[in-house]
Formats: structure tokens, sequence, C-alpha cells
């Protein structure tokens, strides 16, 4: 009867309006940005478009496939994504997994690393140890440094303290060793926290613009946010590979649209599988020390 109640109607609707509202505010600039990719030169520079195309052409994503720069920068932040995301997983959830029994010695531990959470070295050392590291205009630079995040370990690890013990117990008993029980006990018992941190994971390095910026010095090994900072933000039209003849025939802003756009399309493909263990894996993963 409590949920049929005047206030709660109101209050469902009320969230509904607003969620509803918050939703659109994230999809209608993604379609505004197809739409203008889409169009023609002259209603891209009027600024004329909203959410369909005016003069429709294709001319922008024609033109972007034909940029080797960006089939390069998708190449290598599909490289980046894949195996980073692996290795960092791999790191997280080892730890996580250790982290999760009692031992002599673990608070301290713990706090160690909870301190790397608080606490960081700042750009300038982070910077002068990756260099001398030999990292600068190396690949590894993208994947290495960013492979373990403390706030991601916490929650796989809450997740493998919530495990019964008893489980644990038997396979031990069973024979099975400590790497047997991790993999074939708290990984499979674990997929929403692990889809949800993967899921963090794989937006972090897909995003991350700042890294190619501050550590290569050819553009041409930049992945695709870096990339896309480039060009549309300082607005480094050289990267865009266009003759003079297309140059003059399109429109800039339709072919930045095209691009960023194309980048935006992997993270969005992989959500939807990912987007049902997501709510489970924030809450569950964040109900114990």
């Amino acid at each position: 009867m409590y949920h049929k109640s005047k206030s709660y109607r109101i209050f469902y609707w009320l969230n509904l309006i607003f969620l509803s509202l918050l939703a659109l505010s994230c999809i209608i600039p993604l379609i505004n940005l197809l739409a203008i990719s889409l169009s023609g030169k002259a209603a891209a520079n009027s600024g004329a478009i909203t959410f369909y195309p005016v003069d429709f052409t294709l001319n922008a994503y024609m033109k972007t496939f034909e940029n080797a720069n960006f089939i390069r920068s998708i190449f290598i932040s599909l490289v980046r994504t894949s195996l980073g995301t692996v290795i960092s997983m791999f790191v997280i959830t080892t730890a996580a997994y250790a982290l999760s029994k009692e031992f002599r010695g673990r608070t301290t531990i713990m706090w160690l690393f909870v301190f790397t959470m608080l606490f960081g070295g700042g750009l300038i050392p982070s910077y002068i140890v990756n260099s001398s590291l030999g990292l600068k205009n190396n690949f590894l630079v993208y994947i290495l440094p960013g492979a373990f995040s403390c706030y991601n370990m916490i929650l796989i690890m809450n997740f493998f303290r919530s495990i019964p013990k008893s489980l644990e117990e038997a396979a031990f008993i069973d024979g099975a060793s400590f790497f047997t029980v991790f993999n074939k006990i708290y990984l499979p018992l674990s997929l929403p926290g692990l889809a949800t941190v993967g899921l963090f994971i794989m937006v972090g390095y897909w995003n991350d613009w700042f890294t190619g910026v501050l550590y290569m010095s050819d553009t041409s090994n930049y992945p695709l946010a870096s990339f896309l900072q480039v060009i549309v933000v300082q607005n480094n039209v050289q990267d865009l590979a266009l003759d003079p003849a297309a140059a003059e025939a399109m429109s800039q802003r339709t072919i930045k649209a095209a691009q960023v756009f194309i980048g935006s399309i992997p993270i969005l493909l992989v959500y939807p599988f990912l987007q049902k263990y997501f709510v489970k894996g924030i809450v569950m993963g964040a109900v114990k020390e």
C-alpha cells in the first residue's frame, strides 16, 4: 500500500522525468555530432545544424578513413586498451586476492596502498621517473604507469571478501592450490565486480589523451584521444591530411565531428554488454572494507 501512495507516485514521476532529461543531455550532443559529420560544408560552417543532416554527404567519413594518421591512432588505442586492460586486471585481481586474506601486517600493507590513492608525486616527478625508466617515446608508457588503481583494487577485494570461506576451504581439502581457488572460485563468483572494474579501466585507457601528448614526440604515435585533442582542441589542421582540393570543398568541422563520433563508438558498443553488471558491481564492491 505504501508504494501506491500519492507521495510515492510523485517521487516516481519526478525521478523518471529527471533521469529522462539526464539521458537526453547525454544523447543529444552525440546526435548533433553525427548530424554535423553527415552535413555539407555550407551548413556545417553556418552552425545551422541541429539533430538532422543538411545537404547529406559521407565525404567526411570517406576522408577520415583515408587519413593514415587517424587509422594508426585507432589501432594504437585498440592495442593499448586491450593490452592495458588485461595487464591491469591481472595486477588488480591478484593484489585484491592477497589482501582479501587475514595475515600479519595486512593492515599496514593496506594503508600503504591507500596512501597512493590519497597522495601522488605530481606531474614533474612522474615525468622524471617515467623518462628515467626509458618510457619516453615508448609504447609501454601508455600501459604501465596506469596499470594499478587502488580504488579498483578495493572494489575487487571487497567482492573477494564477500565470498564464503567455506568454498575455499572445501577446495583446499580436495587438493586445490591457491591459484586454482583464485581462478575457479573467486573470479567466476566476482563477475559483476570484474566487469565493472574492467569497464572503468577500458574507458580510462581509451579516453586518456595527456599521456600521448606528454611522452610522445611524434604525433604519428599518438592514440586516438591524443590525436583528437591535437586537431580539435589545439586546432592543428595539418593532421587532418587534406589535400588542397578537398580542403576547399569540405568543412574542417564536419571532418572533426566524424572523427570524434568514430572515436566514441567502441566504448558505446562495449558498455551495453557490461551495463547489467555495473550497479551490482559498484554496490557490492563498496559495502565492506
